[in-house]
């Protein structure tokens, strides 16, 4: 257990933040990785339980206490070597992951959880720093390929493993670059980009092949998802050039505010303008929603809304408040309370202590304007059983508003997919598959897979990661049973 009384004399060890005023005027990371010193005693920390909670609650499995015990006698070689097993993208699950591991830290019942996030940005930047990452290319092939279709975290996750099995594997993507809502979701101060295209670069050299601008299936998608797509390419065409295809598009669909006023100019989707800002930063143009000197209302409370604030700031908005239609949660919370899973308490990101007014128990009744939005009516609620949401008499009100941006979420995927290869899908219009058993992660349709948010619904990446590598091996071991 690191050292002998670590959990008891080191206190926990934050990362070093750029202050609110300095960040706000770039778009770059902001958070530095803990030193050598200070990592390995963070790391020393970890008490080694007798039950590792905090490797069950992570989705990726990561063995923390081995990890962390390696990092703590600086064999910072050994330790990424161990968190490489379970996690291919470490360096960004370090950077965007809320760390449910440390939710199930025991450390956390008496005192501040061990810094594991931390640890693992570390520990991926050490190896990237000193040559550890490189290419895997197989020798020995298979002579089966496998389509995978989206390009995101389970996609890219799903194609390494596919492909250091000896399978040639094709990643289609309808947008520009590889990388889903890393590439186009995620604002670069929180993960930049650089990052992504060194682990695509490292993809392609592993053998996976990417196609572009290519969109899988016939029909419109829904409006609010994004394609650059020049060519199309069917589902009978896949099913036929492939022995297997992996669906993994995202959860895509936005869930949209149909209220009145709602055509007015000035109300965009929160990806529209993540998408087009990410865009500018890349150099592909500048970003057509302008908030700069206007009032902005971003509506919902989840990471979405927390990136659209960040980039509002940025861009130099006057004012950014934040409409949360959920109550208030608690600060404090008894530690036992739901150990060793996520707690439902009251957080704020990085992007809400720049500078953001947040409204909670508050309702969008309505969009204000004439010729273009100007303010937004709206009502404080209560919640009761069954979370019905009841209206609070007396308790309306107007906020001004130039732009509205709406981040409440995503309904499922495209139904354009499921549809062309006509796949089963839930209620929640995501696709059918089950996680467990012979079957496992196949659709309805022998030979189709799918995994990741298109599958279970909107969800964090390391989910995503989670299901694309168990799909991989659901995959691998269904080509072998074809012969």
């Amino acid at each position: 257990m690191g050292y002998d009384r670590g959990f008891i004399e080191i206190r926990r060890i934050e990362p070093a933040v750029q202050d609110c005023k300095a960040r706000i005027r770039h778009f770059g990371e902001f958070v530095s990785d803990l030193s050598d010193a200070d990592t390995k005693k963070q790391a020393g920390r970890c008490m080694d339980c007798g039950i590792p909670f905090c490797s069950h609650v992570c989705p990726l499995h990561n063995v923390m206490p081995e990890i962390n015990q390696a990092a703590c006698e600086g064999r910072f070689a050994d330790a990424f070597a161990l968190l490489s097993h379970s996690n291919n993208f470490p360096e960004i699950t370090g950077r965007i992951c809320p760390a449910l591991c440390e939710e199930g830290c025991c450390l956390s019942l008496i005192d501040q959880a061990v810094g594991i996030k931390s640890v693992e940005r570390k520990l991926a930047d050490y190896a990237f720093a000193h040559g550890l990452i490189n290419p895997k290319p197989q020798v020995k092939l298979s002579g089966q390929r496998v389509a995978i279709v989206g390009s995101g975290p389970a996609a890219l996750a799903c194609a390494q493993e596919l492909t250091r099995r000896g399978h040639a594997v094709t990643v289609f993507e309808k947008n520009d670059q590889a990388g889903g809502l890393l590439r186009y979701g995620i604002p670069d101060f929180k993960l930049s980009k650089t990052l992504l295209d060194r682990r695509i670069r490292q993809l392609e050299q592993e053998g996976v092949t990417f196609r572009l601008r290519t969109l899988v299936g016939d029909g419109q998608l829904e409006a609010g998802i994004h394609s650059d797509a020049l060519q199309h390419i069917s589902a009978a065409e896949l099913k036929r050039d492939f022995d297997a295809v992996v669906l993994c598009p995202g959860a895509e669909v936005p869930r949209d505010l149909k209220i009145a006023g709602r055509d007015l100019p000035g109300i965009h989707f929160a990806l529209d303008f993540l998408i087009a800002q990410n865009r500018e930063h890349s150099g592909l143009g500048l970003n057509p929603i302008n908030v700069e000197g206007k009032k902005v209302v971003v509506i919902g409370g989840g990471e979405t809304a927390s990136d659209c604030i960040g980039t509002a700031l940025r861009k130099g908005a006057a004012q950014v408040t934040q409409l949360d239609y959920h109550e208030k949660l608690p600060q404090q919370v008894d530690p036992h309370q739901d150990f060793p899973y996520w707690k439902r308490k009251f957080r704020t990101s990085y992007s809400q202590q720049e500078g953001c007014t947040r409204l909670f128990a508050c309702s969008t009744v309505k969009f204000l304007g004439q010729d273009r939005l100007q303010g937004i009516s709206t009502v404080q609620v209560k919640w009761g059983p069954g979370r019905t949401i009841t209206p609070l008499p007396g308790t309306e009100g107007e906020l001004d508003a130039d732009v509205a941006l709406i981040a409440m979420g995503y309904a499922g995927a495209a139904s354009l997919l499921y549809q062309s290869f006509g796949l089963e899908h839930t209620e929640r219009s995501c696709i059918a598959a089950a996680t467990q058993g012979k079957l496992a992660y196949q659709t309805s349709c022998p030979g189709v897979f799918a995994a990741g948010d298109g599958r279970r619904g909107q969800s964090l990446a390391v989910y995503a990661l989670s299901e694309g590598r168990q799909c991989a091996q659901a995959v691998h071991a269904w080509l072998n049973a074809q012969g």
